[in-house]
């Protein structure tokens, strides 16, 4: 049932004002009150239907346009955002879900050596061909089953403890889940798909050229520098990226 878009202000109430008529006019959007490209009603309607100043609807629509809600046009009004496909963002929630559960989540530590960069090393890393980087290959397991491979490479260099740190076990719940002091200030991610290469199907415990996910990463120090590039292979029956896009009620 459509929310009566009258909806009042409760003036008892210890929430501010701005933020009951932000949460209104949103539930009032998500249960079809207002559609997408349907125009709000105008400033002095919103005032004189909830009693409320200017500057206060002023806040609203200036919140509900930050929030991708709505769409401000000067001199016609305020517009409901219609449904953009091409804006939704995917995040890496099952990868957060996975470092986060610390009982059932174990790393194993399957290489770590020194080596000189390749060509396509030193060009994702910024460094020179032959320069030496420490290579480090993973296991990424939920219980007894295998769900990430990661390799990766990192940029030598004794005098930072970014080599140290990131052999721990730790490291990598601490990129994703933001609890732990880290040396990273950003990354670039990449999604892709590809097949299991034989390696890789053994390893995961799945089978050679099934379909699977690759996620292609480079961290950069508080410099700029890249210092780690590097890659999760998983199956794709064990990695999600799910997304919303629209308003929910």
């Amino acid at each position: 049932m459509k929310e009566n878009p009258s909806a009042a202000i409760d003036r008892r109430s210890y929430e501010p004002a701005y933020a009951q008529l932000v949460n209104i006019l949103r539930r009032q959007i998500a249960t079809g009150v207002f559609r997408p490209g349907d125009r709000l009603p105008s400033e002095s309607q919103l005032c004189q239907r909830y009693q409320v100043s200017p500057m206060t609807v002023r806040r609203v629509i200036n919140i509900l346009v930050e929030q991708g809600v709505v769409i401000a046009e000067q001199g016609r009004g305020t517009f409901v955002k219609p449904l953009e496909l091409g804006t939704a963002a995917f995040h890496l929630d099952d990868l957060q879900r996975l470092f986060r559960d610390e009982a059932y989540t174990t790393v194993k530590l399957l290489e770590a050596r020194i080596t000189s960069a390749s060509e396509r090393t030193a060009r994702k890393l910024d460094i020179e061909v032959g320069q030496r980087t420490v290579f480090i290959r993973r296991l990424i397991s939920q219980g007894e089953t295998p769900v990430l491979y990661h390799r990766e490479h990192l940029v030598y260099d004794p005098t930072r403890p970014i080599i140290e740190a990131e052999m721990e076990v730790t490291a990598l719940r601490g990129l994703f889940n933001g609890g732990a002091k880290s040396t990273i200030k950003r990354g670039d991610l990449t999604i892709d798909v590809t097949v299991l290469t034989k390696e890789e199907a053994q390893l995961l415990q799945s089978t050679i050229a099934v379909a699977a996910f690759r996620v292609e990463h480079i961290f950069y120090d508080f410099d700029d520098r890249p210092v780690s590039w590097g890659w999760f292979i998983s199956p794709g029956d064990r990695l999600r990226f799910t997304t919303t896009v629209g308003i929910r009620d």
